[in-house]
């Protein structure tokens, strides 16, 4: 019951996704299974000790350091949460420190192979799927947005007056992204082309299936990979991947870290930064092709 009330607070006062209560959902219960099974403990009853055991579980058991750190995370929200509802008198988490996750270059695609991709009419034709995906490839690596955002957007969220589009980011909040001439007559034709589906099951989002039910996120996810085989080696190929692309191809071109951190919607600017680590690499990667002495 506790956790269920934790989980309510989040849907309704932090109004997080329905995807990430459902993976503090699954992080709690697996501890919760845990704290049960080897201490015979109630989570209200759990000290440091016990988290810390069941660190060493995780890590035992090959869990990632970023995947026990995630978890770790939920933990601390939790218990800081029956600390403010006073249901404990002392947190658990106050002396836990997650494990060292060694830093990683976010995974990109050169803008050129996106280019001769979305440009090719070996890949691409005028039937409804074939147009939708690749709008779905165009909006993701033209504006940066994450899958639930692109889930979420709806007809009425395109401005082709403007330009722009009005995405609904991480805890409902809203900002409004510019798009290129071509993403916009893009769209355009896909919402005509959409019409005259005439699907049966109509649906407010933007993107859908073949049949005209909403899109979800493993139809997404299969319809980026199947495209990025094609122009990329990297074993990541995902919707992330574009938005990653998306930043680095605006560093690389003398975009402003602020102005990238408000199109991508990051809440701090530290988030943005790990974008100037590519843009550094790339440098590198050109002196050493270039300079006589490198």
């Amino acid at each position: 019951m506790t956790v269920e009330k934790f989980l309510i607070y989040l849907q309704h006062e932090k109004r997080y996704s329905s995807h990430t209560i459902q993976s503090y959902r699954t992080d709690l219960l697996q501890f919760d299974d845990f704290v049960q099974v080897t201490f015979e403990l109630s989570l209200p009853e759990v000290k440091y000790q016990h988290v810390r055991e069941f660190m060493v579980r995780l890590m035992e058991d090959q869990i990632s350091a970023n995947s026990v750190g995630r978890k770790l995370s939920t933990l601390r929200s939790f218990y800081k949460f029956l600390l403010r509802e006073e249901v404990i008198v002392s947190n658990p988490m106050r002396l836990v420190k997650a494990p060292e996750v060694p830093k990683k270059l976010p995974v990109f695609v050169d803008e050129a192979k996106m280019d001769t991709l979305l440009d090719s009419v070996e890949f691409f034709d005028d039937s409804f799927p074939s147009v939708r995906d690749r709008l779905i490839l165009e909006t993701l690596f033209g504006t940066g947005m994450r899958l639930a955002e692109l889930l979420s957007l709806k007809e009425a969220d395109i401005n082709f007056f403007d330009s722009t589009l009005r995405v609904t980011g991480k805890r409902n909040k809203q900002r409004v992204i510019p798009i290129h001439q071509t993403l916009g007559q893009q769209l355009k034709a896909y919402v005509a082309l959409k019409t005259l589906q005439n699907f049966d099951n109509k649906t407010i989002g933007l993107f859908v299936t073949n049949k005209g039910a909403a899109a979800y996120p493993e139809f997404i996810r299969r319809i980026v990979k199947r495209y990025l085989t094609y122009i990329s080696s990297e074993d990541q190929k995902s919707p992330h991947v574009l938005r990653h692309s998306y930043a680095t191809s605006l560093l690389n071109r003398g975009a402003d870290l602020n102005a990238i951190k408000e199109l991508l919607g990051h809440a701090s600017l530290a988030a943005t930064q790990i974008y100037t680590h590519n843009s550094v690499e790339r440098l590198k990667t050109i002196y050493k092709q270039a300079h006589p002495k490198a």
